[in-house]
């Protein structure tokens, strides 16, 4: 028997099965006055009401205190490691009867504790219970528990397959997979009982999901230290299609739709999973529950920047979606199409066919808007887009919008119509209390057609060429080398960062970079990863006098959580049918700006580290920043290899003029939240606080408070031939190659004047016209807002 420590990474919770998904019922049963037998009774009754098909796959994996029990008469030393917080890990684990069974437990809310997947808190569990590294064991059920075992060095890692992490997803970071915990123990001895030959699978490294009923081993484990090899094949995909498309975000999934139903064979790739099935899909469907996927890689590739040089070099967070519907998926639901001279901007750079007038039909055409269509909005499109539920039953809200207007703003009734500037109520992507993402609105009434074939957990390697010519791609799936061949083309729909990362693994990028990273160049473009523009934003504070925000929607008041949980999963109304960004704004900074370039989203809440903390008051905010900053950054490779994200620079405040509006931002925030609208709730401001006046104290404060909007974009730029940075053309074929296509915001020639997903979801419509040449829709003529005069900032 070796002598080691085992790290538990589960969710205690989880295993109870009394409990409903989010910990409501078991945590905090009792203040309520629910028995377990009742809370399980509950449960049962909301799946049954809930046509979430996460239940399915929600199963029991065996007897957990048994097993600990069995683990500590064999002499090893327990630890749990968690990001859930202490009160509530505690109360867990005293419910199952099992804190005597544990050396150490590290909790999420615990000092010093570091974000999954950083190794840090695996070493501090190791110098806890004095045992290095090299001699302790992860166990876990999700990919980001096992990553960071790797990244511990640990001496190897078991994937407990709890119907959180599915076998594909955890395949490539587990040493081992076991379906039921006792087969633990299996793992743990010096050396294991021999299958049957009848049982032996015939490539023992491809199936590491082992039955229930068979011994989990065939061979003794790896030495300490020495986790065992992965061996891979490579192998043709079945059939044949007409395109392949890289990505099931929001531009992938109108293409596959649209493809699809004119005739066309599409396999679609994602390289995350889908987005119902697993056991919290819920999560993805309830708009409130938005902020639960920025906490792990599941469903989020989770990036982070390089240090900011311009930003106290701090390392920000980048959020992207890595599951079907990509960031409609996981985004904050707000429909903001841009401003009408963002897209005649496009056709000034070079996007011949993308002006304003050519973009208003595609929109209409992608959308059915809950108020009625007209000559801005649609009717009859697949994306349902409604005002938030709570705009007028929450006084703040009118409170931000009179407040504008006292300050001499104007007034619009529609800022994706004829008026964008001014203060108004925000669009949602939300039906009937739902997320309504790509994936729910294009890419799920295509999937039952028999010429689209739909694949997740597909990661992209690279392109394959026959000379010049895009003929399809390689990719990994279950631990296999696939290829799949397109008989027409190859699209791209990765986004902003992997778009240009897989054109730069395949080749496609500035030559002097690849050969440096050891990749082969086929077609020199430097403008593949250059020109990366994103929004940066600020939290402008305030607490509230009055108890009317979001301050106890959350789980430090349970019994309210409780009852906002249960009347969503029941009736799909409440707080948690919304993501309360229901109002904002659009402003200019300044005389002779043509039109607004400093956005506001209110929230009726608190919120900080992208709001995976919650405030501690009562209280509201603003997030503001500029719309068309003059800094630009880049994405570059860190290897060659595919799994290692690319190193992403986006040159924050970098130019004096981008830090003149961010701190207007400031400034012209604290005049709003002045105004007499504010006097009943406004208390005193939270951050960036009264100390906070200066120019100097104003931009150390936005140095270090600052972050990203989640709005990458323009890395594979469209433009005219002439431009030497262009990567795409007006019809978004790649340049220097053939067959071969980039459809996301990558190709944004710059980036427009608000939120991305409504733009990307246009591109993506009237992309699938041209890709199938056909003829584009009519321009539209529809008058454009202008305000009277350029002289005065409002």
């Amino acid at each position: 028997m070796m002598r080691m420590n085992v790290h538990l990474e589960f969710n205690w919770d989880f295993y109870c099965r009394e409990i409903e998904l989010t910990s409501f019922i078991l945590f905090f049963a009792d203040r309520i006055g629910f028995s377990l037998a009742d809370a399980s009774s509950v449960m049962q009754d909301i799946w049954a009401e809930s046509d979430s098909s996460g239940a399915e796959a929600v199963k029991p994996i065996g007897d957990v205190i048994a097993l600990l029990q069995d683990l500590r008469r064999r002499g090893l030393k327990l630890a749990v490691s968690t990001s859930d917080s202490r009160q509530g890990t505690e109360k867990a684990l005293s419910t199952l009867g099992v804190t005597h069974l544990f050396d150490y437990v590290l909790c999420g809310d615990d000092h010093g504790i570091e974000t999954k997947p950083s190794p840090g808190n695996a070493w501090h569990v190791c110098r806890q219970l004095s045992v290095l590294p090299h001699e302790t064991v992860m166990v876990g059920d999700t990919r980001t528990d096992l990553r960071m075992a790797k990244d511990a060095g640990l001496a190897y890692s078991v994937g407990v397959l709890s119907g959180i992490g599915a076998p594909e997803d955890l395949h490539d970071v587990a040493d081992y997979l076991v379906a039921d915990v006792h087969d633990l123990v299996s793992i743990f001895e010096r050396s294991a009982p021999s299958r049957p030959a009848a049982e032996q699978p015939a490539n023992d490294s491809e199936t590491k999901c082992i039955p229930r009923t068979s011994s989990i081993l065939s061979r003794p484990p790896p030495p300490l230290g020495q986790p065992p090899g992965r061996h891979y094949s490579t192998a043709s995909r079945a059939g044949s299609f007409d395109y392949v498309i890289v990505g099931a975000g929001s531009a992938g999934c109108v293409l596959a739709n649209r493809l699809t139903g004119e005739g066309h064979r599409v396999l679609l790739l994602e390289a995350g999973p889908k987005d119902t099935g697993n056991w919290d899909s819920w999560k993805m469907q309830m708009p409130a529950a938005l902020m639960y996927n920025l906490c792990d890689d599941k469903y989020n590739w989770y990036y982070q920047t390089v240090p900011q040089r311009h930003m106290d070099n701090r390392v920000m967070y980048w959020p992207r979606g890595r599951v079907w519907g990509g960031s409609s998926s996981l985004n904050a639901m707000v429909y903001v199409r841009g401003h009408a001279l963002d897209y005649d901007r496009w056709e000034k750079q070079g996007a011949t066919g993308w002006s304003y007038a050519a973009c208003l039909p595609y929109f209409r055409r992608a959308e059915t808007y809950s108020r009625g269509p007209d000559e801005y909005r649609g009717g009859d499109g697949l994306l349902r887009v409604s005002r938030g539920p709570h705009i007028h039953s929450n006084p703040l809200y009118r409170a931000f919008l009179e407040a504008g207007q006292q300050a001499g703003y104007p007034f619009t009734e529609d800022m994706n119509g004829f008026q964008q500037e001014g203060f108004g109520y925000m669009d949602m992507t939300i039906h009937e209390g739902r997320r309504w993402s790509v994936a729910t609105s294009h890419l799920r009434p295509a999937l039952s057609r028999k010429n689209l074939t739909a694949e997740a957990r597909c990661l992209v390697n690279r392109i394959l060429f026959n000379g010049r010519r895009a003929i399809g791609v390689e990719y990994e799936q279950g631990g296999r080398q696939l290829q799949a061949l397109a008989d027409r083309e190859v699209v791209l729909c990765g986004g902003a960062i992997n778009s240009p990362q897989l054109l730069m693994l395949s080749g496609i990028g500035d030559g002097d970079h690849l050969r440096k990273t050891g990749i082969e160049v086929v077609q020199h473009l430097p403008g593949v990863g250059s020109n990366l523009q994103d929004h940066l934003e600020v939290y402008v504070q305030h607490e509230c006098m009055q108890p009317i925000t979001l301050y106890r929607a959350q789980w430090k008041y349970p019994v309210n959580m409780v009852k906002i949980g249960l009347q969503w999963f029941l009736f799909k109304k409440g707080l948690a049918s919304s993501a309360h960004l229901e109002a904002g704004a659009f402003i200019r900074s300044r005389p002779g700006v043509e039109h607004p370039d400093i956005q506001y989203h209110f929230l009726t809440s608190a919120v900080y580290d992208h709001g995976r903390v919650s405030g501690d008051s009562e209280a509201y905010q603003v997030h503001v920043g500029p719309m068309r900053a003059t800094s630009t950054g880049t994405v570059r490779l860190q290897s060659k290899n595919p799994r290692d994200h690319p190193l992403i620079d986006p040159n924050y405040l970098a130019t004096e003029m981008d830090r003149w509006e961010m701190r207007q931002c400031i400034k012209l925030s604290r005049e709003i939240h002045a105004q007499k609208a504010f006097e009943p709730f406004r208390g005193k401001e939270i951050q960036p606080g009264p100390a906070v006046q200066s120019d100097d104290q104003i931009d150390a404060f936005l140095r270090a408070k600052s972050d990203s909007a989640y709005h990458p974009s323009c890395t594979c730029k469209m433009g005219a031939e002439k431009d030497s940075m262009a990567v795409v053309d007006a019809e978004c074929r790649v340049r220097g190659v053939e067959a071969l296509r980039v459809v996301d915001a990558s190709i944004m020639p710059s980036v427009v004047s608000g939120n991305l997903n409504a733009p990307v979801i246009m591109m993506a419509e009237k992309a699938s016209d041209i890709i199938m040449g056909k003829k584009p829709l009519p321009l539209s003529s529809a008058p454009v807002w202008r305000p009277k005069t350029l002289d005065t900032q409002r």
